[in-house]
């Protein structure tokens, strides 16, 4: 039906932003003379986008670019083309399939970590060492011994090595790396005991006070950060226990020369005995019974005589916690020579200073 002379013509549609003239609203002219500029009068210029109130997606008047495009909730991501057809799944991910767990992904679940898997198929969380920590263990309880015998400065130098490898793997040990903040100062904390127990005259109480202060100096230290809570919770516990074993290692500076090297010649020979392929009941008995004989012939040499076998055992006793520690939860290679290597040491301080003390 077409429109009768003499009559406006209503504009139904909404205005297009593609260019098109704009038409004259009603009672602005006639079909036949219209007046542009009473048109653009009435008439909103528009530049740029304008919105769909239906789908809220933008309109413009040219085609968006696919890497600027606005993303909408009905349009997450932008337009990638075509899809190829999927390469062949690789050895590597059907196995993955076939033993259930996926492969990685990049923008979906996280990789099963090989921790995970052990634990769902019901393995041991328990990996040992193995012989090689335990030879760099016994190498670093025979310096120990050895820079006993000559002096207190000349048992800082292996000193110093154990508290150092102490902090850091206690760190790595709890998944914790990069975490240099927290191993600087676990290391900082037992220099300061060192250097208390120098100045205290070798005084235990020189470790106690440290390990107080040090305490509260992770406390500050974690409350000032800026992580979740779960995370500083956990830091600080790591922060903490780090610093108290590294600090913890001083002991061998407060004990007695000769039970340190009866202690440290024990913890040797324990390790090392504790890393041969037996069954880990007769391993552990075999371990023991090395250390005690190790306390009594070294004993021999100091004048510890015959208590030195007990020593021994004692010692050996805390530095087979110390091992087993290293061995738990699926450790990696580096673990194993960090803190697999120092905390039977660490672990076997106390033992040796209170044994020495009452043996003496």
């Amino acid at each position: 039906m077409t429109n009768q002379p003499n009559q406006p013509n209503r504009q139904n549609q909404p205005y297009d932003p593609y260019g098109q003239q704009p038409q004259a609203w009603p009672g602005q002219g006639y079909q036949g003379y219209e007046d542009p500029h009473a048109a653009q009068q009435y008439t909103q210029q528009w530049q740029g986008q304008t919105w769909e109130t239906q789908n809220h997606r933008a309109v413009s008047a040219q085609a968006p670019d696919p890497e600027t495009a606005i993303l909408t909730p009905q349009s997450p991501r932008p337009h990638q083309g075509p899809r190829t057809p999927q390469e062949p799944a690789s050895p590597a991910a059907t196995d993955a399939s076939a033993t259930g767990y996926g492969p990685a992904t990049v923008g979906g679940n996280a990789r099963v970590t090989d921790a995970q898997r052990a634990r769902a198929e019901g393995r041991s969380p328990i990996i040992e060492p193995g012989m090689q920590p335990a030879a760099l263990t016994a190498l670093l309880g025979l310096l120990l011994a050895g820079a006993a015998a000559v002096g207190t400065y000349a048992l800082l130098v292996p000193l110093v090595i154990l508290q150092a490898v102490t902090a850091a793997g206690w760190f790595r040990l709890n998944g914790m790396w990069p975490a240099r903040q927290g191993i600087a100062l676990g290391f900082a904390g037992a220099l300061a005991a060192d250097a208390a127990l120098l100045v205290s005259g070798r005084s235990p109480s020189a470790i106690l006070g440290t390990i107080g202060v040090w305490v509260l100096l992770a406390l500050v230290l974690q409350l000032r950060s800026h992580a979740e809570p779960d995370e500083r919770m956990y830091g600080l516990m790591a922060t903490v226990a780090a610093s108290a074993l590294a600090i913890v290692a001083g002991g061998y500076l407060a004990a007695a020369a000769d039970a340190v090297t009866v202690g440290a010649v024990a913890v040797a020979v324990a390790v090392l005995a504790r890393a041969l392929p037996l069954p880990t009941p007769a391993s552990v008995v075999v371990s023991l019974l090395a250390a005690a004989g190790a306390g009594i012939a070294m004993g021999s040499v100091t004048d510890l005589g015959t208590s030195g076998a007990l020593l021994g055992a004692g010692a050996a006793v805390c530095a087979l916690i110390g091992h087993r520690v290293a061995s738990y939860d699926y450790p990696s290679r580096f673990v194993h020579f960090t803190a697999g290597v120092a905390l039977p040491l660490a672990a076997a301080a106390p033992a040796v200073y209170v044994l020495g003390r009452a043996l003496a």
